[in-house]
């Protein structure tokens, strides 16, 4: 049965320097280093003694230069003190850097530049004077500006790239922006429009997000890792890139969802922006559009299978432990379904690993299901449930949903499963297809006669619920709602699938061909619908309702292992958050604008189960989980600079 469940260049003299310099000595300028910790407060100790030490050992690593006895002017007369002027175009040289969080580079540092808000102490601390305008701007003032510029943008991807450039020069204001707007900019950053960042993603990279594992780096991974800069890793997003939402195979380009899905995890659920890591295993792709564009970033090569892949996932998984520890989240995202439950089942034993499209999917539409019981009435057991698609999404879901029933009436698994069918392409999954059935289709092939198509299966199963997981739009027809509607007095119509084009239909159409009667959630977000006047809100069956408090659960209780009635734990901890008033409003699922206590909320409840199933290593367990997980939650106001 399938279960869900380096080092400083001060340290060193300069190297690869010309040995034709004579010996002469070169004062260092100097640097003014602004000492920060890792959470972003000024960290404690004196700055100035600092500031002497690194200049110090600047002018130590200095001493080993030389230089000819005329002097370059090359650059308006400033000096070529590492000689890269002089060099030709065939020669190396070496590329010195010095971090600094003061003057000049402040303003680029993402992390720490505040840009018109640091106020006039800190741009004399800094030696800022001069680089802004004098005027000292509050960052709720700086939020109101950029939602201003962000609403003159009528294309979603050009609000897409607006949002990525300011991620890239103020990681603070981002998040502050994308906090107090989620509902807003929730699409934006995420499902749809990510889809149509990721189908143009090499013709709009400007900067890698991430890192990129590709088949050259074969038995280098762990070197790999080791270059991302940031070294406490807490959560990790990785795909292969093969079935990008609905999109299909994408390549590497698939890095956009990745990207995506940590910035949720930081606005959402309070994982520090340094602790995630976006990354994309680029085995080739199959996609000829992507191989034959010119703008395309990955390997051009047809994709790697068998054990070529296998290997390159091992070693992966290996240096993610080996580097990060035991307790790392690894979050698989978007692979194609032959992969996703092979890499869940290898490791799921020996890794804190999920599976959003898997395991995050199915709480999420569980825990609807679940609020849903309060407008149509009965239990989870009462109703039958028939998916459209059979995928990694439709069998995840309709097993947490088994789950959850066998929990509640005490019946065996295999029991509860028969209240759920699926059809996939080749129609009803029932026993007599076994043979040629995938192994994860398998549990659901039940005793019956063979059905070809959806609208048939609906009059011949008579489901209450039906859920499209296919990736196929339009296949909910006006034929297979009106049915629903005359077999339910409140049909409850899921449409899953992403981005909006592949959704398996519009709230506008679910509503109309029911008569107003649907209960309707969907995977991407719609416009409230007005039918015979009155209005109808559909509700969004989104996964970063889930997986940010349900990493966040994992975090801080130092969970080692991912278990099932985690996923039940969260599915009924956001059920309880739905009010009667969205009820009322037909809606099943809360408001995105208080997603972050949501989250809290489910943090806590996963953490709780963590520390009952002995899953747990941070000891001992505090009191109020509630009020520890909204402590460890990412601030992203802006922090004051000595």
């Amino acid at each position: 049965m399938f279960s869900l469940n380096g080092s400083s260049l001060l340290n060193n003299s300069l190297y690869g320097v010309s040995k034709s310099w004579t010996q002469r000595k070169v004062s260092a300028p100097p640097v003014v280093v602004a000492a920060v910790s890792s959470n972003g407060k000024p960290a404690d100790g004196n700055v100035s003694v600092l500031m002497e030490k690194t200049e110090n050992a600047l002018s130590s690593s200095s001493s080993a230069l030389t230089e000819n006895d005329s002097k370059s002017t090359v650059g308006g007369g400033v000096e070529d003190v590492y000689g890269e002027d002089r060099a030709t175009e065939d020669q190396y040289i070496t590329p010195w850097t010095v971090t600094v969080a003061s003057g000049y580079p402040l303003l680029r540092d993402p992390h720490h530049n505040k840009g018109l808000a640091f106020n006039e102490k800190e741009r004399d601390a800094h030696f800022l004077r001069g680089l802004l305008p004098p005027v000292v701007v509050r960052q709720d003032l700086q939020i109101k500006k950029m939602m201003a510029n962000m609403r003159q943008y009528q294309v979603p991807l050009q609000r897409y790239m607006a949002m990525m450039d300011l991620q890239e020069r103020n990681e603070r204001l981002f998040y502050k922006l994308l906090i107090e707007n989620v509902e807003e900019l929730l699409p934006i950053v995420y499902t749809p429009t990510v889809g149509e960042a990721c189908q143009k993603y090499g013709s709009i990279f400007r900067q890698p997000q991430g890192l990129f594992i590709s088949l050259k780096e074969k038995g280098r991974i762990l070197e790999v890792l080791k270059n991302w800069p940031q070294k406490k890793i807490q959560v990790i997003v990785v795909t292969d890139g093969e079935r990008i939402l609905g999109l299909g195979d994408l390549g590497c380009q698939g890095m956009g969802i990745p990207v995506g899905k940590l910035s949720l995890y930081t606005a959402l659920g309070g994982i520090r922006p340094s602790a995630c890591l976006p990354v994309t295993i680029d085995v080739g792709t199959n996609n000829e559009q992507l191989l034959n564009d010119e703008f395309y970033i990955g390997l051009r090569r047809r994709r790697a299978r068998g054990q070529e892949y296998a290997e390159l996932l091992h070693e992966f998984m290996s240096a993610v432990k080996q580097n990060y520890g035991e307790k790392v989240l690894i979050q698989f995202e978007d692979f194609a379904n032959h992969n996703a439950f092979d890499l869940l089942a290898k490791y799921g034993s020996t890794h804190l690993v999920f599976n959003d499209d898997i395991q995050g999917t199915a709480s999420v539409v569980l825990a609807g299901l679940m609020a849903a019981l309060n407008l149509v009435g009965g239990t989870l057991a009462d109703h039958t449930f028939l998916f459209l698609g059979a995928g990694e999404a439709g069998t995840g879901i309709a097993e947490l949903i088994a789950l959850e029933i066998s929990k509640q009436i005490g019946a065996p698994l295999e029991e509860t499963r028969k209240k759920i069918w699926l059809v996939d392409s080749k129609g009803l999954i029932v026993k007599s297809r076994m043979d040629s059935l995938q192994h994860f289709k398998r549990p659901w092939a039940h005793e019956h006669e063979p059905v070809q198509t959806l609208l048939d299966a609906v009059k011949v199963i008579k489901p209450t619920v039906l859920i499209g997981s296919s990736g196929a739009g339009r296949t909910f027809t006006k034929e297979v709602v009106e049915t629903m509607s005359s077999l339910n007095k409140k049909p409850v119509i899921l449409a899953l699938s992403n981005p909006t084009s592949q959704s398996e239909c519009t709230a506008e159409e679910a509503y109309q061909w029911s008569e107003g009667r649907a209960i309707f959630a969907s995977g991407s977000p719609f416009s409230p619908v007005e039918y015979n006047g009155n209005f109808y809100a559909s509700g969004q069956a989104n996964n970063a309702y889930i997986f940010p408090g349900f990493g966040l659960g994992l975090i801080i209780s130092g969970a080692i292992r991912v278990h099932d009635d985690m996923l039940l734990a969260a599915s009924e901890t956001l059920a309880a958050q739905v009010s009667q008033e969205n009820l009322d409003n037909g809606l099943i699922y809360p408001p995105f604008s208080n997603i972050r206590k949501i989250s809290a909320e489910i943090a806590a409840k996963v953490a709780a189960k963590a520390y009952e199933l002995g899953l747990a290593t941070r000891l001992p367990q505090p009191e109020n989980l509630v009020a520890y997980a909204e402590s460890c939650m990412y601030s992203p106001n802006y922090r004051n600079y000595r």
